[in-house]
């Protein structure tokens, strides 16, 4: 597959979401990745409805691009076969709790003395190290335990379970991709491999940002509602007359000014701009009012050639048919095996010097 990843070679042993996501990115930049996968161990994905075809869709979105290898790496001769495969895919990702690849014969140092410029990236909840390592976890955990829903959601109503696996994607997937391309940057320079140990806890801690920023130095310690970006000001959420939502983001005193003068409050532009909490609640006491008199539809139309920051809160199949994410080829049509085409989520990434990464993985469902 062409890509400006097309010399790397990718052995993957992970399963559920962090691992198989982040191949599926390195597959779609052209990486070479071969999935060994365990005859007598089901990765949940293949299971998980909804189906197309006879095959989930999780499990046909997350090894596109890929190939695959049965192995059962407790039984005879497999170590001797993934020995043998790593002389030639110098990249390797697991996502096992630490210790269990070394048990199986395979871990980083055996492997290392096999390739030495061999890169190998483990996935895990809590990281290599720590009392936490051989704990087990899921995405809502680590969000929980790095402190990030502790400043989410509503003051009254508590941490909202998210609808996307923020500790497993963004953390997990995307930290392990970026560390894997340092990596190679790194062997490119001095001709050796490395370990590559990403926690998807520390990577969610990492993603407080701002609000670590201000915690950790500021002293001010993070709350739901109590600052600029989490419901503690105007930027926040509005119903509309028929119960769906607008999001409005109009910071700046340019975009604030707008939103005032379409919402017929032009009285109230200088309570946008005040940090005093009572302003703040006015304001968007205000702003309920008026968003409250008209159906999204409504909303959608004046707001559509005004620059005010203010957009609807849109479903994922309303997202797909947005003029915007269409002309972006962010829906496209992968081949089932059978020369049809189910649609998937597209890459994200756009590179000028080789070809866009949908045509490399399937076709854009253009006029869709």
């Amino acid at each position: 597959m062409a890509g400006p990843l097309n010399s790397m070679k990718i052995l993957d042993f992970s399963t559920l979401l962090p691992g198989p996501y982040a191949t599926m990115l390195l597959a779609d930049m052209g990486a070479e990745v071969l999935r060994v996968e365990a005859p007598d161990r089901v990765d949940l994905t293949r299971v998980m409805p909804p189906h197309d075809a006879g095959v989930s869709t999780a499990h046909g979105f997350l090894n596109r691009g890929k190939q695959s290898l049965g192995l059962n790496l407790k039984k005879e001769g497999s170590k001797e076969k993934v020995l043998e495969l790593v002389k030639d895919y110098d990249i390797v990702i697991e996502q096992f709790r630490p210790g269990v690849m070394d048990r199986l014969g395979i871990g980083y140092e055996t492997l290392k003395a096999i390739n030495p410029r061999l890169i190998y990236c483990a996935i895990t909840g809590y990281g290599q190290t720590g009392p936490y390592k051989d704990r087990a976890g899921h995405d809502i955990n680590y969000l929980s335990l790095s402190g990030v829903s502790s400043h989410c959601g509503r003051e009254k109503s508590g941490p909202p379970p998210m609808g996307i696996q923020i500790a497993d994607v963004a953390g997990g997937s995307h930290h392990a991709v970026m560390g894997i391309l340092a990596a190679v940057i790194h062997r490119q320079q001095t001709g050796e491999g490395q370990f590559v140990d990403i926690s998807m806890t520390d990577a969610a801690f990492a993603l407080n940002g701002m609000a670590g920023a201000a915690c950790l130095a500021g002293g001010q310690r993070q709350k739901p509602e109590s600052s600029l970006l989490n419901g503690g000001s105007f930027y926040d959420y509005y119903q509309t007359q028929d119960s769906r939502w607008l999001s409005v983001g109009s910071l700046e005193p340019q975009f604030s000014a707008r939103l005032c003068d379409i919402l017929e409050l032009a009285e109230m532009k200088s309570l946008a701009l005040s940090q005093k909490p009572e302003d703040q609640a006015k304001f968007k006491a205000a702003l309920s009012e008026k968003i409250q008199q008209k159906k999204l539809e409504q909303w959608q139309s004046v707001f559509s050639d005004v620059d005010a920051c203010v957009e609807p809160v849109l479903t994922i199949d309303e997202a797909a048919e947005h003029p915007q994410l269409k002309a972006r080829d962010m829906v496209i049509g992968v081949d089932r095996g059978d020369g049809t085409l189910q649609r998937q989520i597209g890459f994200p990434i756009k590179f000028e010097k080789t070809p866009a990464a949908t045509t490399l993985i399937g076709q854009p469902l253009l006029g869709k």
